[in-house]
């Protein structure tokens, strides 16, 4: 039987990907900070093992893979999906926001890598997915803090991908767009594609079964924003100058 570990697996993505691994036959080990919705998710879900887990913690991490490892196996499979969103634009801007944001969704992911990597690379097998999102392509308005620390994790990934590789691990990176998760309903925004936490967990699994690099969907909005990505600064100020308020 497989075995898969999950953080941020309490709610939102994290829990539906936990929910539709195990249905799947997968063993899944479910990290999150809240022991509450961790033991009730295991309660529900047979296969699902919780793993309380502050990502922030370079050395809780470090002791979790070694813990893990040791009383279920070799992990095959890790999802670093542990993040968080603060909205934040010129007018509310926080150098202790923008610090969260890089503690939980940067930082956060290289904790898990950091614990990983040797260990997969030493046996050259194993598959890493980290989450990041659509909005780390560039620099949306009102998602200062939250587009800076996700385009950190796609270039951190990009980097390490071919030296991987080479390795006998597959690292990917999971680039949603809109999911309706508890983090999402902070946002007083239109947006556009939303789709649930259960079809987001259905795209994931659909890209965990290749070695693709990238997992981006809904198919659409993803599209969208890589044309995005590609404009010149000109054209894409004149773009998000008319997502501001009023």
């Amino acid at each position: 039987m497989s075995l898969a570990w999950v953080t941020g697996a309490s709610s939102g993505i994290g829990r539906a990907l936990a929910v539709r691994l195990a249905g799947d036959g997968w063993t899944v080990i479910a990290s999150a900070r809240s022991s509450e919705g961790l033991n009730a998710l295991a309660t529900e879900v047979p296969g699902i093992v919780p793993w309380p887990l502050d990502v922030t913690d370079h050395a809780a991490v470090a002791a979790a893979v070694a813990g893990i490892e040791a009383a279920h196996g070799p992990l095959d499979l890790a999802v670093l999906n542990a993040g968080t969103h603060i909205p934040m634009g010129a007018a509310d801007f926080s150098a202790a926001t923008v610090r969260r944001l890089l503690e939980v969704n940067t930082l956060g992911a290289v904790n898990g890598l950091d614990a990983l990597l040797p260990r997969m690379r030493e046996r050259r097998a194993g598959q890493i997915a980290v989450v990041a999102s659509v909005a780390g392509y560039r620099g949306l308005p009102y998602a200062a803090a939250y587009a800076a620390s996700k385009a950190a994790v796609i270039a951190l990934c990009e980097s390490l991908r071919p030296d991987l590789e080479r390795d006998g691990v597959i690292l990917q990176v999971i680039n949603p767009g809109f999911v309706d998760t508890p983090l999402t309903e902070r946002n007083d925004f239109p947006m556009p594609d939303i789709i649930t936490a259960q079809d987001a967990a259905a795209a994931i699994v659909r890209g965990l079964s290749g070695t693709r690099f990238e997992i981006a969907f809904p198919r659409r909005f993803a599209f969208g924003m890589k044309v995005l990505r590609s404009l010149p600064y000109g054209v894409f100020f004149a773009i998000t100058k008319r997502m501001l308020r009023p």
